[in-house]
């Protein structure tokens, strides 16, 4: 669900509330949604965070207070946030977007339950990704 999807509703307005810390975005079938910053991060669609398969998903954490620093559309079928923390590196297609926002709910459970199996918490600081040694990273 990355990339473009002809069957998609597409988008009629797209506003980024930094205070609220959500997106909301209205589509051409009457849907509209708000979808929290933190949402959209933990599920972002990018490689460094969902893998490049199932079972290598990472489980992001400390993600409650992101922001969303810039918002670039790319083509006529998605748009590139830049997050607070750093991460660029999501491409939300519109009907990526359409499923954060529908299923929102079903999405928070699945993070929380994914949360408890790991003995974590939202809150939690991000654990350093595996084999990524002692070195800082300014994101």
């Amino acid at each position: 669900m990355t990339g473009p999807e002809t069957d998609s509703p597409l988008p009629t307005a797209l506003t980024v509330h930094q205070a609220s810390r959500v997106l909301e975005i209205a589509f051409d079938d009457g849907a509209s949604f708000r979808i929290p910053f933190e949402l959209m991060r933990v599920f972002s669609p990018s490689a460094e965070v969902q893998g490049h398969g199932p079972g290598q998903e990472t489980l992001q954490t400390g993600k409650r207070d992101v922001t969303i620093t810039d918002i670039t559309a790319v083509g006529h079928y998605a748009v590139q946030p830049v997050f607070s923390d750093g991460h660029e590196s999501g491409i939300f297609a519109w009907g990526y977007l359409y499923h954060l926002g529908r299923d929102q709910d079903e999405l928070w459970a699945h993070y929380e339950a994914r949360l408890a199996e790991a003995g974590m918490h939202r809150d939690d600081p991000m654990a350093p990704a595996p084999g990524a040694g002692g070195s800082c990273s300014t994101h």
